[in-house]
């Protein structure tokens, strides 16, 4: 049964890769950024063997720490990005536990993390080469603390079965999943700082942790090469136990998992009124707006999305402030009203089958592109206005004020028009209702970059003229060109938009048929 179930993780694997050669392409291209990280890792690992041995082990510990941090954290804040051998796939079969228990475990490292975990562990074997007791203590070790991470990971996931049914709790774990993400500059940089300022700090947490089942496993080669081997035996016996005791949990929480499954119970709620409906007007495009609208605000696809923009001025203003220079932050109004031009160029791949609502009602192609256009302009137009203005009069520079809003309203309203054109044109694969806003579906992350990395090229160009008038301003002082680049944004951004959506809506008008083919295939 565990080499059917390993045969079984193998053989979806083998089929997603058959389903479109994009994914191997994206798998390739993961693997080769996985190699460099691991060669980045082992260099690391076998400088740490011309340090201190004490050294080496806070290097190791801390390390091996945040590792499982990030197999017990990772599930629980992105649950159904790898729904391979899922435990709720396996309710209706009678599966001995302890075979089940063995074939997910081995399931789970047959992956680029697990592999990649396994080999980085084998591989601080390196730091103790010349210790050979230590370097011996430290394959085994690296097998314990593979399997204690891939278990705590299947513990987390069985345990978030019942959670992964609750929408308020994926739309929670999506935010609080982006937002490390998104700060991830500023959170290493401060970290780093943290280790040149507090080094004997490190090392007393190294040594805490080393006695706990974060660092125990470890801390046996470091210990070894220091000579403390009862300290080792000891901390080898902690590994160990800590690992029954999650298997035990595993195999508790999985056994509820199997005998209650989760499911989505109704909404028990009764609405009234219209909503978003009664504020648009009673015309089609203002039905599509209001429908648009209810998307961004309730679908956790959207607002993974939009959860990125109050994040950009934090990393701007961290960039910005290590500089000692804050001159950047004025760019903020035109780089938001990029990003949230280009949000819509999705609408129809995530509409998904639900696309078929708009031909069945004889929607024209003109009504849906303004009417989403309308949607995001309903909250871009003030986010951008509000990240002019604000950065502007913090600074005091209240003479770029006509030429940067000139430069964002144009990029926002040119960007609209684009996209009303690009989602009528190509669609790719993306999340499905309900499903984790962190999956890649197969075949999507190549064709995704070319799409989108041609339309913002694109986008770029149309705002030139803006964008030159803007740097004449900023060059010469003279405020005429601000307020050309005012009246060029206002102006040729209406008349891009308006193009844009006359355009798309003659594409979406003659190709209705097979966007919804093509979105329907898209699961």
């Amino acid at each position: 049964m565990v080499a059917h179930l390993i045969r079984l993780k193998l053989t979806l694997l083998r089929n997603s890769f058959r389903r479109s050669p994009w994914q191997l392409v994206g798998v390739a291209l993961g693997g080769l950024y996985a190699l460099g990280v691991l060669a980045l890792l082992l260099g690391g690992l076998f400088y740490l063997s011309y340090t201190e041995p004490a050294t080496a082990r806070t290097v190791v510990v801390l390390g091996g720490a945040a590792a499982f941090l990030g197999w017990a954290l990772i599930p629980l804040v992105a649950l159904g990005v790898d729904m391979t051998l899922d435990p709720a796939r396996f309710v209706t079969f009678a599966i001995p536990m302890p075979q089940l228990l063995a074939g997910l475990a081995a399931g789970g490292v047959l992956g680029i993390p697990g592999i990649m975990t396994l080999l980085a562990s084998l591989g601080q074997a390196a730091a103790w080469w010349q210790h050979p007791a230590a370097m011996l203590a430290a394959v085994p070790c690296a097998v314990l603390a593979v399997l204690t991470a891939v278990v705590l990971s299947r513990v987390t996931t069985s345990a978030g079965t019942a959670l992964a049914s609750s929408r308020r709790f994926k739309d929670a774990s999506g935010v609080i999943a982006m937002v490390p993400l998104v700060l991830l500059g500023p959170i290493i940089a401060g970290i780093m700082e943290g280790l040149r300022s507090s080094q004997d700090f490190l090392a007393g947490l190294a040594g805490v942790l080393s006695w706990t089942p974060l660092g125990s496993v470890w801390s046996v080669p470091g210990d070894l090469a220091l000579g403390a081997w009862g300290a080792a035996a000891a901390k080898l016996l902690i590994s160990l136990l800590a690992l029954a005791g999650l298997v035990w949990l595993w195999k508790l929480s999985l056994a509820r998992a199997l005998t209650t499954p989760a499911h989505t119970a109704a909404a028990g709620r009764s609405s009234a009124g219209l909503g978003l409906f009664a504020r648009f007007p009673a015309s089609p495009s203002g039905a599509v707006a209001a429908r648009a609208l209810t998307y961004w605000l309730k679908d956790p696809r959207y607002g993974a999305s939009l959860i990125v923009v109050p994040l950009i001025p934090v990393v701007m203003f961290f960039g910005t402030s290590q500089a000692g220079d804050f001159t950047a932050m004025l760019w903020l109004g035109p780089l938001i009203a990029f990003l949230l031009a280009f949000s819509i160029s999705a609408d129809i791949s995530y509409d998904n089958t639900a696309f078929a609502l708009h031909l069945a009602a004889g929607v024209s192609g003109r009504a849906d592109r303004a009417g989403r256009a309308l949607a995001c302009a309903v909250f871009a137009v003030p986010l951008t206005a509000l990240a002019v203005v604000v950065p502007v009069a913090a600074m005091d520079r209240w003479h770029l004020l006509p030429a940067l809003l000139g430069l964002s309203l144009g990029t926002l309203l040119s960007g609209l028009g684009l996209s009303s054109v690009v989602s009528a044109r190509y669609t790719y694969n993306v999340p499905l209702p309900g499903e984790s806003p962190f999956k890649t579906p197969p075949g999507s992350a190549v064709r995704t970059m070319v799409v989108q990395g041609l339309g913002m090229g694109a986008l770029m160009l149309l705002v030139l003229p803006e964008g030159l008038l803007t740097l004449a301003m900023v060059l010469t002082g003279r405020p005429l060109f601000g307020w050309l680049a005012l009246a060029a944004g206002l102006v040729l951004g209406s008349a891009l938009l308006l193009a844009g959506i006359r355009i798309g809506g003659r594409w979406y008008d003659r190709r209705g048929p097979e966007l919804l083919q093509a979105v329907s295939v898209n699961k």
